[in-house]
C-alpha cells in the first residue's frame, strides 16, 4: 500500500472508530432505557441490568457499523477536498483507485467485522439476554418479599407486602387482581406465607377480606380465616425462554428442529433471518462505495452542492430502508428474499459505475436547490431571532 493510501486510510479509520462510538453510545443508551422496568418492575439489581444493557451491543453493531463507515469516507474525502488534497493527488497523475482502494480495504475489514458479530457474537448475546430477563421475571420469591413495595406480578395483577415477620411470615398482604373481565378484586390478609412445594408455591393469606366490584358498581364483600393464592402458573410462564429466530445460530438456522413451536407455525421466519443475516454484513462495502461515488472526486468550491455527507447519508437511509422492507416483508412472502440480495447488489453495482464512469453521485438538483434555499432561510431566520432577542435584552438593560 502506497504512502497516500495509508495516508487516506489513517484518517477514514480515526473518523470511523469515532462515529462508531458516538453512534453506538447513542442506539445503545436508546435501547438501554427502553428495559429499564426490568429494575423497576422486577426488582432486579443493577448488575443484571447492566449485564443485560450489555448484552444488547452486539445486536446493534451489524447496523451501525455502515453508516458509522459511510459518515467516516465521506467526511475524510470531503475534508481532503476542501484541503485541496484531492486536487493535488489528480495534479500529480495519480488514479482514483487511489483513493478507491484504502476506502475499500476499510469496507472490506468492517463488513467482515460485521458478518463476525451478527453470526457468531449477537445470536449467543440474544440467547443469553432471555436467559436472564426470564430468570429475573421468574424470581418471584424475591420480587414479593420486598417490604413496602408495590410490585407488578403480571398484566392486571399487583401485590405488596407490608413487612415481613419472624417465622418466614408476611404481614399487610395486598393484592389487587383486575384480570377478571368485568369485575375487579382486591385481597387484604393480615398474614400469610409462602408454601412451596416442589414446583409448586401457593402464597397462603390468613385473616383477611375480599373485595368484589362489577363494572356496574355492585360490591361484594367476603371474609375469610385462610385463602390459598396459587403462584405457579406465573412462575412457569414466567421461566420458560422462547428463542426467535433472531435468537438463534446460523447453524440452528440451516438445519432447524421440526419439533421446534416457533418454526411450526412460522417456518419462513427462519429462512428470512438467515438471509438478512448473510446479505447484512454487505452494506459497509456499499455505503463505503455509496460515499466514493458521492466525495471521491475533486470539486471547486465555487460548486453550488449539498455537502456531500448529507447527500451520502441520505443515499444510504435510502437504501438501508429498501433493505429493511425486504427483509420485513420476507417474513411472511419467500420472494422478497431476492430482494434482500438484490438491494445492496443494485446499489453497489450503482454506486461503481459512478466510480469507473468518473462520475459524481448526487441528489436531483431540485432537491438541493429546495434544501439549499431552506438552509438559507433558516440561518437568516435564526441570525434575524439572535438579533431581536439581542436588542431586546439591550433596551431592558437601558430602561433598568
Amino acid at each position: 500500500m502506497k504512502v497516500v493510501e495509508r495516508y487516506i486510510m489513517r484518517r477514514a479509520l480515526a473518523v470511523f472508530l469515532a462515529a462508531l462510538i458516538w453512534t453506538l453510545a447513542i442506539v445503545w443508551t436508546t435501547q438501554v432505557l427502553a428495559r429499564i422496568d426490568l429494575v423497576t418492575d422486577s426488582g432486579q439489581s443493577v448488575l443484571t441490568f447492566f449485564e443485560v444493557a450489555a448484552l444488547i451491543i452486539p445486536s446493534i453493531v451489524p447496523i451501525v457499523v455502515p453508516f458509522a463507515l459511510v459518515v467516516a469516507v465521506a467526511q475524510t474525502l470531503s475534508a481532503m477536498n476542501s484541503d485541496s488534497e484531492l486536487a493535488v493527488l489528480n495534479a500529480a497523475g495519480a488514479s482514483r483507485w487511489t483513493i478507491v482502494r484504502p476506502i475499500m480495504f476499510l469496507a472490506l475489514a468492517a463488513s467482515i467485522f460485521s458478518f463476525a458479530v451478527d453470526n457468531g457474537v449477537d445470536p449467543y448475546a440474544r440467547q443469553k439476554n432471555r436467559e436472564l430477563v426470564a430468570s429475573s421475571r421468574a424470581d418471584l420469591l424475591s420480587l414479593i418479599i420486598q417490604e413496602g413495595t408495590f410490585r407488578k406480578i403480571d398484566d392486571g395483577l399487583f401485590l405488596q407486602i407490608g413487612e415481613r415477620l419472624p417465622d418466614n411470615r408476611l404481614g399487610g398482604i395486598f393484592v389487587a387482581d383486575s384480570r377478571e373481565e368485568g369485575a375487579n378484586l382486591i385481597y387484604y390478609a393480615k398474614t400469610g406465607a409462602i408454601i412451596e412445594n416442589g414446583d409448586e408455591k401457593v402464597l397462603m393469606m390468613n385473616d383477611g377480606v375480599i373485595h368484589r366490584e362489577t363494572l356496574a358498581g355492585d360490591l361484594s364483600v367476603i371474609r375469610f380465616t385462610s385463602y390459598a393464592f396459587d403462584l405457579s402458573a406465573f412462575m412457569s410462564a414466567s421461566s420458560d425462554v422462547l428463542l426467535l429466530p433472531k435468537d438463534r445460530t446460523t447453524q440452528y438456522l440451516l438445519n432447524p428442529s421440526p419439533n421446534d413451536k416457533v418454526f411450526q407455525k412460522k417456518p419462513n421466519k427462519y429462512l428470512a433471518e438467515l438471509n438478512q443475516r448473510f446479505s447484512e454484513w454487505s452494506y459497509s462495502l456499499v455505503f463505503a462505495l455509496i460515499a466514493l461515488a458521492v466525495a471521491g472526486d475533486a470539486r471547486s468550491h465555487r460548486e453550488a452542492r449539498i455537502h456531500p455527507l448529507i447527500t451520502s447519508i441520505a443515499i444510504a437511509l435510502f437504501v438501508r430502508w429498501l433493505g429493511f422492507f425486504a427483509a420485513g416483508k420476507a417474513d411472511n412472502v419467500p420472494q422478497y428474499a431476492y430482494m434482500v440480495y438484490g438491494v445492496p447488489i443494485v446499489a453497489s453495482a450503482v454506486a461503481t459505475w459512478f466510480i469507473v464512469s468518473n462520475r459524481t453521485m448526487e441528489l436531483p438538483v431540485a432537491w438541493a436547490d429546495w434544501m439549499t434555499n431552506f438552509a438559507g432561510r433558516f440561518s437568516d431566520g435564526w441570525s434575524a431571532l439572535k438579533l431581536r432577542f439581542a436588542r431586546r435584552g439591550a433596551s431592558g438593560q437601558g430602561a433598568g
